[in-house]
């Protein structure tokens, strides 16, 4: 395969319908910008000599990357707020396509790794699931507002309200405390609720079946603090691990490393940076959360909420789960409790 830094490179600025592309000739620095209609995509880079193809990632950037790889040319997936900083004057189409061939020719912005279709499929999975589980505390949050102006107040947390509603509601329609149509209209919405919820366990199960099929998801949830969830999200969200040099790395790329304010030779270290998927971000903070609440806590998560914030011992923890992570998936190592708490297994 030719290297891509003989290839000439084509801006292609992503619609529904009608897509934007600008090229430059390598030899007369001639610009060219044209339009091509959905239809028409695939057979003019059937017929186009090999370029390199750079796109922003956006919802159907791994479709069209997959269909353009295809044809035999390489493909460049940009991050959107990379590609931003490069658009000149008004924003429109021509504009777009014009930032991303520029954006693609910088060395220092990292491309976004090309997904498989089933990887696309995990994390819709995922993405369904979230939405159940706004719906969810949409739907729960508004029963506790709706009772909290009759004068009954519900306990928070999901299953702690649906442990107390039921006799809540008994006890009031006693004392004559809620008119029973409203009573009524509670109980088909917590009906709703239990709908929902039977919904994201059949998306657990299927994430669980693909977790069995997948060696990789298999390999990080040993981790401690990684389950189903953050195992098939972090292997399907990521792809290549390899293409970080580091855990250190790696973890940057999350936001799990302090963001830094430096001037007149002095930097200042501030809270995480909060770069990267927010996703993958919460599912690893979630699972650090739930180790530290556990009352069996090792000895170097007890020597760090000793010296440190709980909060800022959570995200330590939570970038230690993802750097082992890495490691296990970039190296193809298996993981090792030893290496996991060497000081503890020193003196056992």
């Amino acid at each position: 395969m030719e290297s891509s830094a003989n290839l000439p490179v084509i801006g292609l600025d992503l619609a529904k319908s009608v897509f934007q592309l600008h090229i430059v000739d390598m030899e007369s620095g001639e610009i060219q910008r044209r339009q091509i209609k959905r239809a028409k995509l695939a057979e003019f880079f059937a017929k186009c000599q090999v370029s390199m193809v750079a796109m922003e990632a956006c919802g159907t950037s791994h479709h069209w990357a997959r269909t353009i790889r295809a044809l035999g040319h390489q493909v460049k997936l940009l991050p959107a707020q990379h590609v931003k900083a490069f658009t000149l004057r008004d924003k429109t189409d021509a504009m777009d396509a014009q930032a991303i061939w520029v954006a693609a020719q910088q060395p220092h912005i990292k491309p976004v790794e090309v997904k498989t279709e089933r990887q696309q499929a995990c994390m819709a999975l995922h993405g369904m699931r979230r939405q159940l589980m706004k719906m969810r505390i949409m739907q729960t949050n508004a029963l506790r507002g709706i009772l909290a102006e009759f004068g009954i107040a519900l306990p928070l947390g999901h299953n702690r309200l649906l442990k107390a509603i039921q006799g809540e509601l008994a006890q009031a329609q006693q004392d004559d405390q809620l008119p029973a149509d409203l009573v009524v209209s509670v109980q088909e919405q917590l009906k709703r609720i239990d709908a929902m919820q039977v919904d994201m366990d059949h998306i657990g199960l299927r994430l669980r079946t693909v977790i069995q099929e997948d060696r990789q998801m298999q390999a990080i949830q040993r981790i401690p603090g990684v389950g189903d969830l953050t195992a098939s999200a972090l292997v399907a969200a990521v792809g290549d691990f390899s293409s970080f040099k580091s855990g250190r790395k790696f973890a940057s790329w999350l936001g799990l490393v302090p963001r830094q304010l430096g001037t007149g030779g002095k930097t200042q270290q501030l809270g995480i940076s909060k770069r990267g998927d927010t996703y993958l971000r919460t599912l690893l903070i979630s699972g650090a959360r739930a180790m530290l609440a556990r009352k069996e806590r090792s000895d170097w998560l007890t020597r760090l909420l000793e010296r440190r914030h709980y909060n800022v011992a959570v995200v330590a923890l939570a970038n230690k789960m993802a750097r082992t992570a890495w490691a296990i998936l970039a190296k193809g190592v298996d993981f090792d409790p030893v290496k996991w708490h060497p000081l503890e297994s020193a003196t056992t």
